[in-house]
């Protein structure tokens, strides 16, 4: 399927880009569909981005002009708009787009054309393992990664103190599932019993007949692999049955800020854990002015961790570009990036040969009405860390 339609063209530059105009950024997005929340998310990070780039004179003096098309969830269209970037509007660059499944067919695009590829989402470890050489990840890890550190604090609690059992829902997702994989393997192997393990389709909606088997095996932990509709509706199924474990971790939809806190509702976020790659209050460098100019632009509202995330791929392009001093040679950006280390907002980022990050993810918990760092410690916003504690159980 992702061999449809893909044209070798060595390059946006060889189709007759513009040097004396602006730099065409092209990008595919889940505007719509079951990814359109962190796509939008992303969306509105790469618009900061480029307002902030085209503020500080451009990418070696030539303004940032982004072209966007909506994907709509789906890995057909993902691959007929990176095409149309590509062949159509002659782009200069390209910018990936949200999740392991879409970026597997955009990449595919991208590396067929030999185009850089720079995706702040999808960390699957497959994405890594097909030999492309114009496929970067920005973010600090891939997937099997993620709650490295969340399982590892959990692993050395004091025996008294550490979980006995542990649940593993899961989302049938090349990101979900390694992620939770991940956590399991470390904590199985500090004594923790599997009591529960299931894997549900995209699709699923109603989560009821998950939680009953949850509740009956009376985990200590859930280590839930979600995207964002399946973790809030997983959480509202949790709370409705009074299954409220000491420890819940979930992926992804934790980290869509206000839009998670109001879809479960604030007061039932205190403690929830995830594997996180940016929080507003970090002191990364350039993070203070990117936060100001997102919430000068959205509302006054604080970036959620997909609007980062796409900020700093674009700070990755961007770096590459000045650092080579041209978008027109694709495959010397390429090599540009595999050998140095790009400060961004998400902090220092640099790659595998493969183009995979070397690195890893923070965890971050809800507390109060905020999201904090909590580990490792040395990154930490916050000294606490505490079990998951709903206050709107049962309604």
């Amino acid at each position: 399927m992702l061999a449809l339609g893909l044209t070798a063209c060595g390059g946006s530059d060889a189709e007759g880009g513009d040097a004396e105009g602006p730099v065409k950024v092209g990008i595919s997005l889940p505007l719509t569909g079951e990814a359109s929340q962190p796509g939008q998310a992303a969306q509105q990070g790469y618009k900061v981005w480029q307002k902030m780039v085209n503020e500080d004179g451009g990418i070696l003096g030539r303004d940032v002009e982004l072209v966007i098309k909506d994907d709509g969830s789906n890995q057909n269209t993902v691959t007929a708009d990176y095409n149309a970037l590509i062949s159509q509007d002659k782009v200069d660059l390209l910018l990936g787009t949200f999740s392991s499944q879409l970026n597997a067919a955009a990449s595919a695009v991208a590396e067929k054309n030999q185009m850089l590829f720079v995706e702040p989402a999808g960390g699957a470890p497959e994405l890594f393992e097909r030999g492309f050489k114009y496929l970067f990840y920005a973010q600090q890890a891939t997937a099997d990664k993620q709650g490295q550190l969340f399982a590892e604090y959990l692993a050395g609690l004091p025996e008294d103190k550490r979980p006995k059992t542990a649940a593993y829902p899961t989302l049938d997702d090349p990101f979900a599932s390694p992620a939770v994989a991940g956590v399991k393997k470390i904590l199985e192997a500090a004594g923790i019993k599997t009591v529960y393990e299931e894997t549900y389709a995209t699709d699923t909606k109603n989560f009821d007949s998950i939680v009953t088997a949850m509740k009956a095996a009376d985990p200590d932990v859930v280590v839930h692999g979600a995207g964002f509709e399946d973790g809030v509706g997983m959480v509202r199924a949790m709370l409705k049955a009074d299954l409220t474990p000491k420890w819940l971790y979930q992926t992804t939809a934790p980290s869509l800020g206000q839009q998670y806190a109001d879809a479960i509702g604030a007061k039932n976020t205190e403690g929830i854990m995830f594997g996180i790659s940016h929080a507003p209050s970090a002191k990364t460098p350039g993070n203070e002015e990117f936060v100001a100019k997102y919430k000068e632009m959205y509302d006054g509202e604080e970036p959620p961790e997909d609007a980062a995330d796409a900020y700093a791929a674009g700070q990755v392009l961007q770096a590459a570009a000045e650092g080579v001093g041209s978008v027109d040679d694709q495959s010397a950006l390429a090599d540009w990036l595999r050998k140095k280390s790009v400060t961004t907002v998400l902090g220092d980022l640099e790659w595998n040969d493969d183009g995979s990050p070397i690195g890893e993810f923070l965890v971050g918990q809800w507390q109060g009405d905020s999201v904090q760092y909590v580990l490792p410690q040395k990154a930490a916003t916050s000294k606490m860390i505490q079990g998951w504690q709903p206050s709107g159980a049962g309604e």
